[in-house]
């Protein structure tokens, strides 16, 4: 299993206070994917710049696509740019994978709330490696999981990552999706004072 794909089981299987935005996991995914890039040998990091190195098959398909995405000439990418670029309709592409593969039950709609009661993740071994990664408090998902509003254990401090990149590629994630948050309370608002500019007599 993947980073991404133990990070989107979780989504599905661990309770939080509210459902998971489709953007925000998006975002995530693309971070989980950076990170299992780094992990691979695939790229590497130059400050907040990611450099590619000469690529070799994952035996990832979706990762794979993450790693010939990359931007192989100078200027290279900065991470932030990465998430919001290759997230763009990341969470679908994981769910539409997951449940090609059999592995998942009850999905209804090409997107669906995390939390709708309806689409869970079926037993197996791939469900069982992300419930291990999640209690042993693996910084790298624990991080990522929070970015997106899933807390093992609401209020307490999470533990970084022990490598520089990987601290980075983290603290993109939650700035991403704090920017999405604020675009869409832009929005909500927006949309509130139009109705009242209506409703006026």
């Amino acid at each position: 299993m993947t980073t991404p794909r133990d990070l989107l089981i979780i989504s599905l299987d661990v309770p939080s206070d509210r459902p998971v935005e489709q953007g925000d996991l998006s975002l995530a995914l693309a971070g989980a994917e950076l990170v299992d890039l780094l992990a691979a040998g695939a790229a590497t990091l130059d400050g907040d710049r990611i450099v590619p190195v000469p690529r070799r098959a994952t035996g990832d398909g979706l990762l794979d696509q993450a790693g010939a995405a990359l931007k192989e000439q100078p200027p290279y990418e900065s991470v932030e740019d990465w998430l919001w670029r290759r997230g763009e309709g990341l969470a679908v592409a994981y769910i539409d994978a997951l449940d090609a593969k059999g592995h998942l039950t009850g999905r209804r709609h090409h997107w669906m709330p995390a939390r709708g009661g309806r689409t869970t993740p079926v037993d197996s071994p791939e469900r069982r490696e992300a419930a291990e990664r999640w209690a042993s408090h693996d910084p790298v998902i624990a991080g990522l999981a929070a970015a997106v509003g899933i807390e093992a254990h609401p209020g307490e401090a999470l533990t970084a990552p022990d490598d520089d990149a990987l601290v980075t590629v983290v603290a993109a994630v939650n700035d991403a999706v704090t920017e999405l948050e604020a675009v869409r309370q832009r929005r909500r608002i927006e949309n509130i004072a139009f109705d009242n500019i209506w409703r006026a007599p």
